[in-house]
């Protein structure tokens, strides 16, 4: 795979792959041509036997602003991608072709790449918001500027948090909750101190600090460090993650139905745009 306009793919070091989201003039927007190509990333870092540590990086000041609500036609650009899920149904009508366009490029890549046998790290700066979190939380460690800051308002668009609904995991119960009724933003040394992120450096220094970890843990044997993640997502597993994770999918998808027949989009934009007019025909 070559590098893409969306993504870069670099050896920055021995052993180490660098995939690098590069729409830095749409602040690393995720259309759907960025997801499959992020994903061909992950898959060829997957398959070199010399890449023992993958990092996930982007260009520009922010490190994500979500999905790109720009896009247009989005089920008709799933045809120019191979479908990498088993559960097809992009061009049903009504809520099962969103349903499984969601399940194949929102849920099913973030549970592809964070099942990816080697260990992945988040580089992030400025913000990650939403979407954002969906190509962070897959990876196994994050690294964070000092002006990263973290933020699901979903919510406030009138959905059920993020699709990969992982929020008690990442920040426990009680925070998870907060965060997503007031959609206030949580800044990287309250994301260290919650756990969500293993280091905080100067932004300056993002790049080399990561990379330095990065280095560090691709001294490890690799059959080692591929079980070793295996044991501890297995251990979240256990918990109880995967059931959760589905259920909050499946009332995500309640929600875009329920806004589509009251306001005729898949989001409430009543928050957003107070002054709103409901389609005469709907609810």
């Amino acid at each position: 795979m070559a590098d893409s306009d969306s993504i870069l793919y670099e050896r920055p070091a021995e052993n180490v792959a660098r995939i690098v989201l590069n729409r830095a003039q749409a602040r690393n927007a995720q259309d759907t041509a960025l997801l499959y190509a992020l994903n061909d990333a992950f898959d060829r870092a997957a398959g070199d036997d010399e890449v023992k540590v993958v990092i996930l990086a982007s260009t520009g000041p922010h490190f994500s602003a979500g999905h790109d609500l720009r896009e247009t036609d989005a089920v008709a650009n799933m045809d120019a991608h191979r479908p990498v899920g088993t559960w097809g149904g992009t061009h049903a009508r009504a809520a099962e072709a969103r349903y499984a366009r969601e399940m194949e490029i929102y849920l099913g890549f973030c549970e592809r790449w964070r099942a990816l046998s080697k260990p992945t790290i988040a580089q992030v700066q400025g913000k990650c918001i939403a979407g954002g979190l969906m190509l962070v939380w897959p990876c196994d460690l994050v690294v964070a500027s000092e002006d990263a800051e973290f933020l699901d308002n979903t919510v406030t668009m009138g959905a059920v948090g993020v699709e990969y609904f992982v929020h008690p995991w990442e920040m426990g119960a009680r925070r998870a909750k907060e965060h997503l009724f007031t959609a206030e933003p949580i800044g990287a040394r309250e994301a260290l101190s919650l756990g969500m992120v293993n280091r905080v450096v100067p932004r300056e220094e993002l790049a080399e600090a990561t990379l330095a970890l990065a280095s560090r843990i691709a001294q490890m044997p690799m059959l080692a460090l591929k079980l070793t993640k295996e044991a501890v997502n297995n251990a979240q597993d256990a918990q109880g993650r995967v059931q959760s994770v589905r259920m909050a999918f499946a009332l995500h998808q309640l929600t875009h139905s329920h806004n589509e027949q009251v306001f005729g989009l898949p989001v409430d934009p009543t928050v957003m745009n107070p002054d709103f007019v409901r389609p005469a025909n709907k609810g």
